[in-house]
């Protein structure tokens, strides 16, 4: 063989190699905002910086993929959708008190699924694994929980803090209930 061919040989095999690096590189990209959905999105924004919201996506699914996530059990879902049904009845009397209950139960129903409990940011991670298309709703409820436990929360903000953590309530348990109203 003679320079040039080696030479146009080892330039195609990069180009090729390169080729399939940025397909791959595609895919994945692809694959992480299927799965992620507006989460994707929500982690570009907050890291500034595509290849690190990716990495940090990936790592979080693998982090929760060795997390014993388990459904829970037709006692457990009955008892929850009562204790939720009680707090949501309390709304009209009590609203902050029915969105503190609101918030523990969200927490209560992650820890009987296996979610481990640690911060908020690391709360709303793992749920975004398995949740994408709630844990918006989840960041949304808090910011309003918040704002409420330092008296900056109308009734109309607390109401939807209550659609929000319902969503989420309802995703955790695996029910697909229509949303009903809050009254």
């Amino acid at each position: 063989m003679d320079t040039t061919t080696l030479v146009v040989g080892g330039v195609l095999v990069v180009v090729l190699v390169l080729g399939a690096l940025a397909l791959t590189r595609r895919r994945r990209s692809e694959d992480l905002q299927q799965q992620f959905g507006p989460e994707y999105e929500h982690t570009v924004g907050a890291l500034g910086d595509k290849r690190r919201a990716e990495a940090e996506l990936a790592a979080r699914a693998k982090r929760v993929e060795k997390l014993d996530i388990r459904p829970l059990n037709p006692d457990e879902t009955r008892s929850f959708s009562e204790q939720w049904k009680q707090a949501q009845g309390r709304f009209v009397d009590a609203p902050e008190q029915a969105l503190a209950e609101a918030a523990r139960l969200v927490k209560e129903v992650m820890t009987a699924r296996g979610y481990p409990m640690s911060n908020f940011e690391q709360r709303a991670a793992d749920i975004s694994v398995d949740h994408p298309s709630v844990v918006t709703n989840y960041r949304a409820a808090r910011t309003i929980e918040m704002a409420r436990k330092e008296g900056n929360a109308s009734t109309e903000d607390m109401r939807q803090a209550m659609v929000h953590y319902r969503a989420l309530f309802n995703e955790l348990l695996g029910t697909n209930e229509q949303k009903e109203a809050v009254h």
